[in-house]
């Protein structure tokens, strides 16, 4: 076994971005829509709406709805004497410390600071490390014909810087599909009063959606979207805001994204010169008891094979092998270049 130091440059670092399907389905548009009546009727069934491409008791989520609202509107209260304190409010308090990181900061789409929110949350195991950005079109159906639908992407195209939360990076929802956005109401993409649709939250697989841009009429750029989360919450409540939201967004059939994931790849350069890696300390090749070379032809013109690459550290501990597909001729006549590759 012969050994020989790496120097700095036998080493190149390679990141490459991946994407793919992110759905069950692996298509890039999800079509159908199912729930199940098992997890809508349950307790969870207070807090969010798990969404199924297909109607079985086997079928994986695709992705979560729900609603959140600083006043607790919107769902039935924990206790009819205290006011405020619901599901809704429980989801608004846990997404302003995952995504926020403060209890004391609102939500802010655009220049609109909003006391509820919608969030879509995409089931971890459909996406490998984020949204692919420019990938996201969702079509929301307005309550009536009339109304028409809203379809929404992503403004990573256009955003002159990336701004960063305590989810990772965020970005404006504008009107418009596959990252390109609609010549609209506004140049930016977003509503004419109500600031933009909500945030893309590509590190966390979230999509917050902002319900005063969907309320707001046609002509300003929303599809007068009608829920219950702005009734009181000491009240019954005929339907949950996620559950109206659900029906928009199953009736337009129309939900497109995709993953993202860069791999990091280390490359280690491997250089056996002309003199080096010519000899072996294999029994056939040297005697045991003297240490000499057993054949004189191997004296001046040895000639060895490589099949195995290992990597050490200082402490001589072996950290990685690397396997030829075939054994490497090597003698004094011959150099050889073996790349290898690590993957993270």
């Amino acid at each position: 076994m012969s050994f020989k130091r790496l120097e700095a440059d036998d080493f190149v670092i390679s990141a490459d971005s991946i994407s793919s399907t992110l759905w069950s389905t692996n298509t890039q548009q999800l079509s159908t829509f199912a729930t199940s009546s098992v997890q809508a009727n349950g307790s969870s069934g207070n807090y969010y709406l798990n969404v199924f491409a297909a109607s079985s008791n086997t079928a994986s989520a695709e992705f979560a709805i729900t609603y959140g609202n600083s006043g607790g509107d919107g769902s039935q209260l924990f206790n009819a004497s205290v006011d405020g304190k619901s599901p809704s409010s429980t989801i608004y308090g846990q997404y302003q410390n995952l995504v926020l990181g403060d209890e004391n900061t609102d939500f802010i789409f655009s220049t609109i600071t909003s006391s509820e929110f919608f969030a879509l949350s995409i089931d971890r195991a459909r996406y490998k490390e984020s949204l692919l950005l420019g990938s996201l079109t969702l079509e929301i159906k307005g309550p009536i014909a009339a109304s028409g639908s809203v379809i929404l992407t992503d403004n990573s195209a256009y955003a002159s810087s990336t701004v960063f939360n305590e989810a990772g990076r965020v970005y404006q929802l504008i009107s418009g599909s596959a990252g390109v956005k609609n010549s609209g109401l506004q140049a930016d993409g977003y509503t004419t009063t109500s600031g933009s649709y909500g945030w893309l939250l590509p590190d966390i697989g979230t999509i917050i959606l902002n319900p005063k841009a969907l309320a707001a009429p046609t002509g300003s750029g929303g599809i007068g979207f009608v829920y219950s989360g702005s009734a009181s919450a000491t009240g019954s409540i005929n339907e949950a805001p996620f559950t109206t939201l659900y029906k928009a967004i199953s009736g337009s059939g129309n939900f497109k994204l995709n993953s993202s994931e860069t791999i990091t790849s280390d490359y280690i350069f491997v250089r056996p010169r002309s003199s080096e890696f010519n000899y072996s300390e294999n029994p056939s090749f040297i005697s045991g008891s003297t240490g000499e070379v057993l054949y004189s032809e191997f004296i001046n013109s040895p000639q060895t094979y490589i099949t195995t690459v290992g990597l050490y550290n200082d402490n001589n501990e072996l950290l990685a092998v690397a396997k030829l597909s075939r054994p490497l001729v090597k003698d004094f006549t011959k150099e050889a270049l073996v790349r290898v590759k690590l993957d993270f």
